[in-house]
């Protein structure tokens, strides 16, 4: 059931048609937000295609698509970035899907900002956590937070 409702949960959004968000990245085979848009979002995940590298491609310090020789999936360069985002009118790619230790990571001349919002991942991580903020008129702010103390394991209090 659970994977039924992750398969129903849309696959990007944009805010006030600026903010492409995405839960990983960008797809060679899909440079306009119709194209996003015209995909069958309700099938089980292909291993390899454009629904695959929505979810799991990640931005690269190298221009152009490569492709990881352990992943089935793209990165990206700033160039792709930054083609993506004039092509659709848009002013920032926000993403996931990485650890990041403080949270965020501005990357490809701050057109792409990773966010990750799991503080002290898995329990282990020490990492901080991040949001992105818009105000009304689009104004930018990243709010940081740390993790809250785990209950101790022999307290026998479930929070």
């Amino acid at each position: 059931a659970l994977c039924d409702a992750f398969e129903m949960l849309p696959l990007a959004a944009v805010v006030e048609g600026e903010v492409f968000c995405v839960h990983s990245g960008l797809s060679p085979s899909l440079d306009t937000l119709d194209h996003i848009r015209a995909l069958n979002r309700f099938e089980a995940f292909p291993s390899e295609g454009p629904l695959c590298d929505l979810l799991w491609s990640d931005p690269v310090g190298r221009a152009g698509w490569g492709r990881p020789s352990t992943s089935n999936t793209y990165d990206f360069g700033e160039d792709i970035t930054q083609q993506f985002l004039q092509h659709n009118g848009l002013s920032l790619l926000t993403r996931s899907h990485q650890l990041v230790m403080e949270g965020f990571n501005w990357v490809h001349d701050d057109s792409l900002l990773t966010l990750w919002s799991a503080p002290n991942y898995r329990n282990r991580c020490r990492n901080k956590a991040a949001v992105l903020e818009l105000d009304e008129h689009m104004q930018r702010a990243i709010k940081q937070f740390d993790a809250v103390p785990w209950p101790s394991q022999s307290s026998g209090r479930v929070a």
